[in-house]
């Protein structure tokens, strides 16, 4: 048979064709020859309404027929599918009815019209021509391409882009396309960010992308933000999408068809679900259905949909949604992101601190169309230099670091920022408010109490337990209504009905409202004995009754941040503690203040004792906290003199001034600010922690590496997590105990991923039968046993998944680490001199004891208190 392209060439040679061209009339004809005459014209005439006059152009006739197309598919009144013989699209239907079928014949007559028509030219041809999967087609999926959105040099300097060169032709772009700013603008700035690890690139893109969303469609630039930030709600709206990996596959078996065995080569070979989708689309042949153009409110919207369907048939809406989303990406980029989006997993380095960072310059540069905000002008800013320009962005920011920061909601501060832009009047707009959580600050990390002690050289300090528990922000108003939120602002009221009811016990006479800070501690109702975080985690999430409260807890109060409607963040920590002490009222074993002590760098060995009390008494450590915003003047002066003492004797008094010299630029860079107030988001050495397993003085082990998993995301080309195991002397077993994801660097991962090389001669076919392991998902490649690695952790815990040291503390249980960290390959040891399971019990037991003892010495202590 000869194909359509070869008969077409040769209708259009010079000489004549054998065969006549046949037109629609004659097709028709011949479907309706048993008919009478009168109902034939009257079908004639039903075609001739449906396909225009004879001579209509090709490209009218060709949108007609795809209209026609269109109905008959909508109505679900035609059943069509694809020839194996020559790639003709078939339809069935009753000529009577007014419908009319395309089949071989139909094809070959409109083929030889358009060879014949006078009219045709070469675009016409390639308008009509047949894709490559031999489907007959006037349209391909993806849309004509949107060079306005693909030009656009997000990646540009803020100070020289100018969004109203692209605003205008975008808008009419959107308008065309149902009017809000489309998906494919929010694509490009995504590709651009993730092409480049420049930090500056991406804070640049982002002020851009958001610029030209200001000036376009201020309405689309909250669904924007919180699109970039892979995200859909503040975490104390617990809004989640509820979206299993099941649900994106399956939409990708269906839009791009896919079966499950390519797609799980797929995955193998990219190992993030977004490129999974990148490689599907680019697979995807062409069909008749054109997608329709998605657009970032829309984006958006599908979410918060997919977040909010609930109840029976929930599965089947959301499948339908993420379908719907997949079908209508444009482009495999699209569809890259837009499961990326799904998954919660964007993956383009556009964290909070960076948002925060564009939305700052983006509203100092841009204005919405409707507001009279001032603007600084780029001509003036690319003029300066570095330093003094550096000066003009870091006034904004703080600004709008500290709005987030005290309300970390996206529906609260953009609206505003529409409104007036970055001055002080969105700090007021902005504030902090009872029922949403601020973002709590937090504390530097020390490795241990002399590195501690030096930073806090002259200040006076106050050394506080750091219980094993739960961090919690406790709000309450002056009609008692109480929230109380985690650290990462997600609302856990229903868990702790027992603090709840406890409020009205603790709050004194002069107390209307607040917003407290605290630890949550498992403990023992009746005397009180401090339980692990293990114990608290064994505490029901969600809808607890208090009647049904099987693990007891104590709040340990440490802060208050806001009293009686006034912000207390800008007093110092010795005023904010005295409040908290005098206006709440202690509930033994239920509420009370941290323990601490009072102390000052000089007095090292008081400071050590605690720590040691802290750690016995199964706290994670101690917190230090500056008291006072100013030095104390006279540890100023102990500080000075112990400085002199350790420098080098002068020889002369031309050397002594030149040691006095050195030692001034050492004063100035030791007394930077080290401010006592509470500053939201923020990690500062004002606040120091020092934990049992940042210690050195504190036991290590040494493991083997017996296993890894593939890791997702940045991590999918190495292994993460690793497993790790202990050895059996007696058995010659060797007996798991943790993974561990934790203190590797990209250097080391490149490395060990090259050592255990899948298929290399350091990895095993399987699970050899001398290692023991019951965990869930099993290891994707198993290691040969040879290598020693240091680790550090914070607490041993009975586990039912580890068997390492079973039988020796537990008959059914063994034993595995918490917070385990690697700190370096041990070369200097063999696998037979690795940390044995025996070991591990007795550190187990160790930690036991130091649990169990202080408790005696506690409840001495208490009078000193």
């Amino acid at each position: 048979m000869v194909s359509p392209a070869k008969r077409r060439k040769l209708n259009s040679s010079s000489e004549t064709s054998p065969t006549p061209a046949r037109n629609l009339d004659f097709f028709f004809r011949k479907q309706t020859q048993n008919s009478s005459a009168g109902q034939l014209r009257k079908d004639e005439q039903n075609v001739e309404v449906a396909t225009g006059d004879s001579e209509s152009t090709d490209e009218q006739l060709a949108r007609k027929l795809q209209a026609q197309w269109d109905q008959e598919l909508a109505s679900s009144s035609v059943a069509s599918h694809t020839s194996e013989a020559d790639g003709v699209l078939e339809s069935s239907s009753l000529a009577d009815k007014g419908n009319f079928q395309l089949n071989k014949e139909t094809s070959l007559n409109y083929e030889s019209r358009i060879a014949s028509n006078s009219k045709a030219d070469s675009k016409h041809r390639v308008l009509h021509e047949r894709p490559k999967s031999e489907t007959l087609s006037l349209q391909s999926t993806s849309s004509e391409e949107d060079t306005i959105t693909a030009n656009i040099p997000f990646d540009e300097s803020p100070l020289r882009f100018k969004p109203a060169n692209y605003v205008a032709g975008l808008q009419g772009l959107w308008t065309a396309e149902g009017g809000n700013a489309s998906y494919a603008l929010l694509t490009r700035c995504f590709v651009l960010v993730n092409s480049t690890q420049s930090r500056i690139k991406i804070v640049d893109t982002l002020v851009n992308l958001l610029r030209v969303i200001i000036e376009g469609d201020p309405s689309s630039l909250l669904p924007t933000v919180w699109l970039a930030t892979n995200s859909i709600s503040p975490p104390y709206i617990s809004l989640e999408l509820g979206l299993g990996g099941s649900a994106i596959s399956k939409a990708l078996k269906t839009i791009c068809g896919l079966d499950g065995r390519t797609l799980k080569t797929l995955y193998d070979k990219v190992g993030d679900a977004g490129d999974v989708a990148f490689e599907a689309k680019k697979r995807q042949s062409f069909t008749l259905r054109k997608p329709k153009p998605l657009t970032i409110k829309g984006v958006y919207q599908s979410l918060v949909k997919i977040a909010n369907t609930q109840g029976t048939g929930s599965g089947e809406i959301k499948q339908s949604i993420v379908n719907k989303l997949l079908q209508d990406a444009r482009g495999p980029e699209e569809s890259r992101y837009i499961v990326r989006t799904l998954c919660q997993h964007l993956r383009i380095g556009a964290v909070k601190t960076t948002m925060l960072i564009a939305l700052s310059r983006a509203f100092l540069l841009s204005r919405p169309p409707n507001a009279d905000f001032l603007l600084k002008s780029q001509e003036e800013l690319v003029k300066l230099k570095k330093e003094a320009l550096a000066e003009v962005w870091v006034r904004p920011e703080e600004i709008v670091k500290a709005c987030f920061a005290k309300r970390p909601n996206y529906n609260d501060l953009i609206p505003v920022l529409l409104e007036v832009g970055v001055c002080d009047e969105l700090l007021v707009k902005c504030g902090l408010t009872l029922h949403i959580p601020l973002r709590p600050m937090l504390g530097s990390i020390t490795r241990d109490l002399s590195e501690m002690l030096t930073k806090l050289q002259g200040r006076d300090f106050t050394c506080e337990y750091k219980y094993d528990g739960q961090r919690a922000q406790v709000h309450c108003d002056a009609r008692g209504k109480v929230s109380i939120f985690s650290r990462h602002l997600e609302l856990m009221t229903d868990k702790y009905p027992d603090l709840v009811a406890l409020i009205p016990k603790i709050r004194g006479d002069e107390v209307s409202s607040f917003i407290m800070e605290g630890e949550v501690v498992a403990v023992d109702k009746e005397s009180g004995e401090l339980k692990t975080f293990q114990t608290l985690s064994n505490r029901a999430r969600k809808d607890v009754a208090i009647g049904n409260v099987k693990v007891a807890v104590c709040l340990f109060a440490f802060d208050l941040m806001y009293l009686n409607g006034e912000p207390l963040l800008d007093r110092a920590f010795r005023e904010r503690r005295e409040l908290l002490r005098s206006l709440f009222t202690e509930v033994p074993n239920q509420f009370t203040s941290v323990k601490s002590i009072d102390a000052t760098s000089l007095d090292s060995e008081t400071v050590l004792e605690f720590f040691k009390s802290a750690t016995d008494a199964k706290c994670e450590g101690i917190m230090v906290k500056i008291l006072d915003n100013l030095p104390n003047p006279k540890l100023d002066e102990e500080a000075e003199k112990d400085l002199l003492k350790h420098e080098s004797p002068a020889k002369s008094g031309k050397g002594k001034k030149k040691v006095d010299k050195e030692i001034e630029p050492e004063k100035k860079s030791r007394r930077k600010a080290l401010l006592a107030t509470y500053e939201p988001d923020k990690r500062l050495d004002s606040w120091l922690k020092v934990k049992k397993d940042y210690s050195t003085t504190f036991d290590t082990l040494d493991l083997i590496p017996i296993a890894g998993w593939h890791g997702q995301g940045r991590k999918a080309k190495f292994w993460s997590p690793v497993l790790l195991a202990v050895r059996n002397e007696e058995t010659g077993s060797l007996e798991a105990v943790c993974k561990c994801i934790s203190g590797f660097t990209d250097t080391f991962y490149k490395a060990n991923k090259d050592f255990y090389a899948e298929g290399g001669e350091h990895v095993l076919g399987g699970k050899p039968g001398y290692v023991e392991y019951e965990g869930g998902y099993p290891p994707d490649v198993w290691f040969e046993p040879q290598e020693v690695w240091e680790m550090a952790f914070a607490d041993i815990t009975i586990s039912p998944t580890y068997t390492a040291a079973i039988g020796l503390v537990s008959e059914e249980k063994g034993l595995s680490l918490r917070f385990p960290r690697f700190l370096k390959k041990r070369d200097d040891k063999s696998i037979e001199e690795a940390s044995t399971n025996h070991f591990l019990a007795g550190l187990w037991r160790k930690q036991e004891e130091r649990a169990s003892a202080p408790q005696e010495i506690k409840r001495e202590d208490d009078g000193d208190e």
